[in-house]
């Protein structure tokens, strides 16, 4: 079955959810791109949006329709061409007109039944390993096709979703990076029986929605999670050793802030756990625990904050939900106190906090403008080469991460998680949009 032909049915499991949208947009466009084509005329495209509530998908279609219009704003040279020989003139139509195409091959339910005819399936449903297994187990058994199972899972070992479906090699691991939409980094792993020409698929539909692709071993957790909820345990550890000294609410704050400013990151640790929520990443902790031997990946802290109800993550309308922190407009408004389990402001803590860790020193370009920078070598050379002299707290704290952050990195090279160096680089680059890979030389790591 050539590419056209086996992408003409298509399903999304947890199509309303927020990797799910993005997925289920992503693939409605290219269906869609693929149907205006000549030669494929008579090939009928479908997509089933399958969630467990209506009122979910109801607003799915809302989101598809906006954000439809935007790409389509984008490409519209190219769908000029697609609609050479259409009797619409204006871009207005066009865009239009490609809009209600998008729409009409999407097919809402929230019935698994309407999966069954599909030659893709694309799972994007919660971490819940047998939640995975009894879905991809029902469908197989009840399918008039023989599908393809491409799962989101970030943590789930594909062999054991493979042999435990016993889905005979037909499914691969396809971890979209959040959202979707606009992350470019897709992580893709095989299982030991991933049939070849579903590899080979998986790269194309890869390459059509612009993707970089990297690969990683079948190892729980594989590239971007192996390093994430170990780093966070890092990040914890130490928010640990400061408490003890200056109590909760400033070490929380001085952690968050050491890796955020200091180490130059999109957000500080403890920011990203909320983002990506509390729950999820204990969730994504209880998977990936088993598989090592060596190394207890749990966090107890994260346990007792969920049950105080305290998990983080997004509401609807994509403000964060109170986790280590609570926010207002995306900036950190009041910082959590564990020991009398309320939060404070967070002016009374950073005032004291930031006179204990410093600031960071010469050189020192927010994330947000060295993001910019294209050759940026020299100017983090220039400010690590300053932080390495700085004796500061603060200092002093963010070289201590940095090196245990480089450890994980390169641990997970050894453990054949990922391939090479450049592939954890290239994950934390592209995927979690550091400004530069955990494995350098900016400081002596040896000294440290």
């Amino acid at each position: 079955m050539k590419y056209d032909e086996r992408l003409s049915q298509v399903s999304v499991l947890g199509a309303a959810g927020k990797m799910g949208s993005g997925i289920l947009l992503l693939t409605a466009v290219e269906m869609t791109d693929l149907s205006l084509k000549k030669e494929n005329e008579n090939i009928i495209f479908v997509l089933n949006a399958i969630d467990v509530s209506d009122k979910a998908l109801n607003g799915l279609l809302n989101y598809v329709r906006l954000q439809v219009r935007k790409i389509a704003e984008k490409k519209i040279v190219l769908l000029r061409k697609l609609y050479a020989e259409s009797n619409l003139a204006y871009n207005s139509e066009i865009i239009d007109d490609y809009i209600a195409k998008v729409l009409s091959i999407i097919r809402p339910s929230t019935l698994i039944e309407s999966s069954y005819n599909s030659n893709i399936i694309f799972e994007a449903v919660n971490e819940n390993p047998e939640l995975k297994i009894k879905l991809f187990k029902t469908i197989d058994e009840n399918s008039d096709e023989t599908p393809w199972f491409f799962t989101n899972t970030s943590s789930v070992p594909i062999n054991y979703l493979d042999n435990k479906a016993e889905l005979d090699g037909r499914i691969i691991g396809f971890h979209f990076y959040n959202p979707p939409a606009v992350q470019k980094l897709v992580e893709l792993i095989v299982s030991n029986n991933t049939l070849n020409e579903l590899n080979d698929f998986a790269l194309e539909y890869a390459k059509n929605l612009r993707k970089f692709v990297v690969k990683a071993n079948d190892v729980a957790g594989f590239i971007g999670n192996g390093y994430f909820m170990r780093d966070a345990l890092l990040g914890i550890g130490l928010l640990d050793e400061f408490k003890s000294e200056y109590g909760f609410p400033m070490a929380l704050y001085a952690v968050n802030k050491i890796s955020h400013e200091f180490m130059i990151r999109p957000m500080g640790i403890f920011q990203l756990i909320d983002y990506v929520g509390i729950d999820v990443c204990k969730y994504i902790m209880d998977v990936m625990n088993p598989y090592f031997d060596d190394e207890d990946i749990h966090s107890i802290l994260l346990d007792q904050l969920l049950e105080r109800g305290i998990k983080g993550g997004q509401n609807s309308d994509g403000s964060q939900k109170p986790g280590f922190f609570k926010y207002a407009k995306g900036k950190i408004i009041e910082v959590y106190d564990y020991y009398n389990d309320e939060y404070v402001s967070v002016e009374t803590v950073s005032g004291k906090t930031d006179k204990i860790i410093g600031n960071p020193p010469d050189g020192y370009i927010p994330w947000k403008e060295i993001i910019k920078i294209k050759n940026r070598e020299k100017p983090l050379t220039e400010y690590f080469n300053n932080l390495k002299q700085s004796n500061s707290k603060g200092a002093e704290i963010a070289k201590k991460y940095l090196k245990g952050s480089r450890d994980i990195a390169l641990k997970l090279v050894a453990l054949n998680v990922a391939h090479s160096e450049k592939d954890v680089n290239n994950v934390m680059l592209t995927g979690f949009f550091h400004s530069y890979g955990p494995i350098n030389n900016y400081l002596p790591w040896e000294e440290i």
